[in-house]
């Protein structure tokens, strides 16, 4: 679609291959992005206010808040079917392997695990306003693996938004009147913090890997596949969070856990349940941007549900609004608007240049 999205066009000469989110129209093609827009950060908001309900009511188990992260990936598989067009062949001449599909899936479906575990152990022995500030640094290092992995190219109105949406996320952190949780040593504060920290960096290495994984190896541009790779990956990430659940022996608590739930044992499923599904609602918007635009994209919509979560604190929670977090709220939407209006310049450079060659193959075909 555009310059930025060039790591997974196929850029074969025969431009009449290449992947069918090109062939859509202009309003189409922004329709599905505002669609996984929405999944992103519908999900990601509902996600979180779900997770700070469970710690908030009486949860208190790492795992299991590592293992909901990823545990209700067989919804997908409705979609999947559903969406599967008939045509679509088991294999051909281009796909890749059985085994080298498995050690895909696998390698990522670990480095989902230990992202999620990660930021469950961050967040835990942070304050809510230090973990939305090193969360703003995944920008900064989905940079860094884009311009190494995908070859992304960066413009000023590019680095502008990344500048504006990060500013955003930390004036949201530092106006938190929060304290910080009571009886965390600085020993556990430091783990906290580095632990978020590598959660950040290792969440923008997994976005780059997944839009590399597209380009290298998968070589099909259809959102079964991308569903495919949820699908696959959260299975081997909710694998490894089981193992992880029962090797810690935190499952030992959890019949207690759900006894002494404020809101009841019928309360504890439903929020078990529920942030399952927003997660999978939030996962579906991440990996669709990175196949529809780019990684940074992606991770940009990302950081600017930091700035809406607050807004959505605010409806469920009723927490207060300041001026503070409105200022945040409008450096957000400048930046996500940013971003957007460089897109559609890009989009309109590649259709053009498309379209050009379109004309001059039909030429040189007469």
């Amino acid at each position: 679609m555009t310059d930025n999205q060039e790591p997974i066009l196929n850029k074969d000469e025969n431009l009449m291959n290449q992947s069918p989110v090109l062939k859509l129209k202009r309003w189409q093609w922004w329709l599905l992005v505002a669609i996984n827009i929405f999944f992103l950060i519908a999900g990601q908001a509902a996600a979180v206010l779900l997770g700070r309900f469970y710690y908030d009511q009486g949860g208190n188990s790492k795992w299991m808040a590592t293992l909901v992260q990823t545990a209700g990936f067989p919804i997908l598989c409705i979609p999947l079917f559903l969406l599967r067009p008939s045509h679509e062949t088991a294999t051909s001449s281009t796909s890749p392997s059985i085994k080298t599909l498995a050690l895909l899936y696998f390698v990522l479906g670990v480095l989902v695990a230990s992202d999620n575990m990660l930021y469950s152990v961050g967040l835990l022995y942070l304050t809510a306003s230090t973990y939305s500030l090193i969360c703003a640094t995944q920008l900064a290092f989905n940079a860094v693996f884009s311009y190494f992995l995908n070859s992304q190219k960066f413009t000023a109105l590019i680095l502008n938004s990344v500048v504006i949406l990060s500013l955003s996320a930390a004036l949201i952190a530092v106006n938190d009147d929060s304290e910080g949780p009571s009886g965390v040593s600085k020993g556990k504060f430091l783990l906290g913090f580095l632990c978020t920290l590598g959660a950040s960096a290792l969440y923008s290495l997994l976005l780059s890997l997944m839009q590399l994984s597209f380009q290298k190896v998968l070589k099909k541009e259809t959102f079964s596949v991308v569903l495919e790779m949820q699908i696959y990956t959260s299975v081997v990430a909710s694998c490894v969070s089981t193992v992880g659940l029962f090797a810690s022996g935190e499952w030992k608590s959890l019949h207690h856990e759900m006894e002494s739930f404020n809101n009841g044992r019928v309360s504890y499923v439903m929020t078990l349940v529920w942030t399952a599904v927003t997660w999978q609602v939030c996962a579906v918007g991440v990996v669709g941007l990175i196949f529809i635009v780019s990684s940074l994209f992606s991770n940009v919509i990302s950081t600017l549900s930091l700035a809406v979560t607050p807004l959505a604190a605010l409806i469920v929670f009723h927490d207060k609004m300041n001026g503070v977090k409105v200022i945040a709220m409008l450096l957000a939407l400048c930046g996500f608007a940013t971003y957007i209006y460089q897109n559609y310049l890009d989009d309109r450079k590649a259709r053009r240049s498309h379209t050009d060659v379109q004309e001059s193959h039909d030429n040189s075909s007469c």
